[in-house]
């Protein structure tokens, strides 16, 4: 059953369905997460590498091949990604970012809400500032400028210098910790 939906949300995610990129991040994080942090035993690490990953698998959405289950496809994108970047910490060498190819993902966003979008607008802004303080500055950064200065995602894209897939999944993860922050009252 869980595979027939996956298929659906990864034909839809070809599609530039932004619910169906929602659904496959919601469904795989912790799998992917958990998997990276057993590996190298860094959360940040971790959590960094799996951004990246589903930011450059959601860019290469199209080139995904149905006869391998899209968490192997995950794990080797985030293999690689960790290859990469040992390699990097070697040699001191930056990649940069600007290789990527970001005409294919310039599609407008879904317009509605998330169920984390209608939670955070529903606090009080005092409230809701001091759970924002308590984010990594990455997330922090994000938010504000979304939510804030009400930037477009190509507009953070171009502020960040980070491809656009990277900014949406970024954005993703720090509505996701905010409003888990908010629901278990956290501070």
């Amino acid at each position: 059953m869980k595979s027939k939906k996956v298929l659906e949300a990864i034909n839809a995610a070809k599609k530039n369905n932004q619910k169906a990129f929602g659904f496959l991040f919601e469904t795989y994080w912790d799998y992917l997460y958990n998997y990276l942090l057993k590996k190298n035993g860094n959360e940040d690490q971790a959590e960094d590498i799996a951004v990246r990953s589903f930011a450059k698998a959601f860019d290469k959405i199209q080139t995904f091949n149905p006869k391998y289950t899209f968490e192997t496809w995950l794990t080797t994108i985030s293999n690689n990604l960790q290859i990469d970047e040992h390699r990097k910490e070697k040699s001191k060498n930056k990649i940069d970012s600007a290789a990527f190819d970001h005409q294919a993902i310039t599609q407008v966003q879904d317009g509605s809400p998330s169920p984390e979008d209608l939670l955070i607008s529903t606090q009080n802004l005092s409230n809701l500032l001091l759970k924002i303080k308590t984010l990594k500055t990455e997330y922090k950064t994000i938010i504000r400028l979304r939510f804030f200065e009400e930037l477009s995602y190509k507009e953070i894209s171009e502020r960040l210098e980070l491809p656009l897939n990277t900014v949406k999944v970024t954005l993703l993860r720090a509505k996701k910790i905010l409003a888990s922050k908010i629901t278990n009252h956290e501070e």
